[in-house]
């Protein structure tokens, strides 16, 4: 083989070299793209990033105080992993004592889960709200059966399609956010990247729902990132013609850490560890399936859809403003946005300030879901879709507030906010934060 010859080409910064033993040229240093100029394709009072359940509830939110709204999706569905992930569990709207602790847009979401459903399926994983969390249900009755839902993620997409868009939000499908255009510490536009290609969508007011923290990490703002997240892909298969639903994934850690859970490992902005995660998810999925073949011999066994998205349970957050903590379950917040409970066990209930929602950076910039300042044990709770629907709805009706009035997030008044969600149907109260009769006995898995 010849020696290695090289030619050094310097232009516009990019340095190559050629290898005339393997006949291929070495890219050795970064590429600079032009620059150009971006049309602006749109311009909204309100611009939420990020089209699961969190996104839906800012986008909803913001439309009903009269906003002009834009929501922006990278997949070609609504819903996130409660559909595109079959992660198809409404969990508590209440304390596992038999208080409602969540209502507004979370509720509505929930009740449009099931709105289809004829019957309930509980091998699908199928079934509707307890008759007890109707009208004239009792408390006893409401203390040993939560407020929770289980639903068809196809019927659960088309319908919050339906919802969103027949609201008069528009949703832009196939986008990807690249960059964040700034004036000072306000945010002017959203650089996308579509089918057209790249361009700009300006707002007045963003929200990041993007379950990844991706508008505040591209705004600067501080954020964390778990390197903890296990193999995970929730599957439906059939067996003999019957559908059932599968939870498929390695042990995880109630506090989102290594501790305790079954690795390997993966963060969720790391393009490899990514691709990585859901391809030896897929794996996973297919041994499990093997074993369901070896234990059901004799029956006919066949998958019949997995997910479409990376299931990771938490990847980054917003770092900056107040995090919530699990140790501050029942603690009041003078600027208390929403209640959420734990799923996990009855009793903790924590209410969510304003301050954990609002980018600290960027003064029109809100954050909703799973991305929210919030660690640990208080993070595995608000990841759900309970708490991605309450934060998307204060994200959103504040920015709604906001945009209206051309002002800044940060110096929102609490008690403005909380008058309109109140308004909406949101609950928020001291008296829904008890502390009596804690359990571990009847939470949902």
């Amino acid at each position: 083989m010849a020696f290695l010859t090289a030619l050094l080409l310097v232009q516009s910064s990019l340095l190559i070299c050629y290898d005339g033993g393997f006949e291929r040229w070495c890219l050795l240093k970064l590429l600079h793209e032009a620059a150009r100029e971006l049309s602006v394709t749109g311009s909204y009072d309100v611009l939420v990033a990020g089209g699961g359940v969190a996104g839906v509830a800012a986008a909803l939110a913001a439309r009903r105080c009269g906003a002009t709204v834009c929501l922006v999706e990278k997949n070609c569905a609504l819903g996130g992993l409660a559909t595109l992930g079959n992660v198809t569990i409404w969990l508590p709207l209440c304390d596992g004592r038999g208080n409602q602790v969540s209502g507004g847009v979370a509720e509505e979401l929930m009740r449009l889960a099931v709105r289809d459903l004829a019957a309930d399926n509980r091998e699908a994983g199928f079934y509707g709200i307890p008759a007890c969390w109707e009208s004239g249900g009792s408390e006893e009755e409401r203390r040993r059966q939560r407020f929770s839902a289980g639903f068809n993620p196809v019927s659960y997409l088309m319908a919050l399609e339906e919802l969103v868009s027949g609201e008069g939000v528009e949703i832009r499908y196939d986008t990807r956010l690249c960059s964040l255009a700034r004036r000072g510490e306000t945010i002017t536009h959203a650089i996308i990247e579509d089918k057209g290609g790249r361009s700009a969508l300006a707002a007045a007011v963003f929200v990041d729902a993007t379950g990844d923290a991706d508008l505040c990490h591209l705004a600067g703002e501080a954020t964390e990132v778990l390197d903890s997240n296990v193999l995970c892909g929730w599957f439906y298969y059939m067996v003999n013609g019957v559908l059932r639903l599968r939870h498929c994934s390695n042990k995880y850690s109630p506090s989102l850490t290594r501790e305790g859970a079954e690795g390997p490992f993966f963060r969720g902005d790391d393009p490899v560890a990514v691709s990585t995660m859901v391809q030896e998810s897929r794996k996973l999925m297919a041994g499990t399936l093997e074993k369901l073949r070896v234990e059901l011999a004799g029956a006919e066994v066949e998958i019949f859809t997995i997910p479409v998205i990376p299931c990771f349970r938490a990847t980054r957050r917003y770092a900056g403003g107040y995090t919530i903590v699990e140790e501050e379950a029942h603690k009041w917040h003078h600027d208390t946005c929403g209640m959420v409970s734990d799923w996990r066990k009855a009793g903790p209930v924590w209410a969510v300030p304003w301050r954990s929602l609002c980018a600290s950076g960027a003064g029109n910039l809100a954050v909703a879901g799973r991305c929210v300042a919030a660690a640990g044990g208080a993070w595995d709770v608000l990841r759900a879709l309970p708490g991605c629907a309450v934060t998307g709805e204060a994200a959103g009706t504040a920015a709604a507030l906001v945009a209206a009035g051309g002002g800044d997030l940060r110096k929102l008044d609490a008690g403005v906010l909380q008058a309109r969600l109140r308004a909406r149907g949101v609950i928020l109260g001291r008296e829904k934060l008890g502390r009596s009769g804690l359990s571990n006995n009847d939470g949902i898995a």
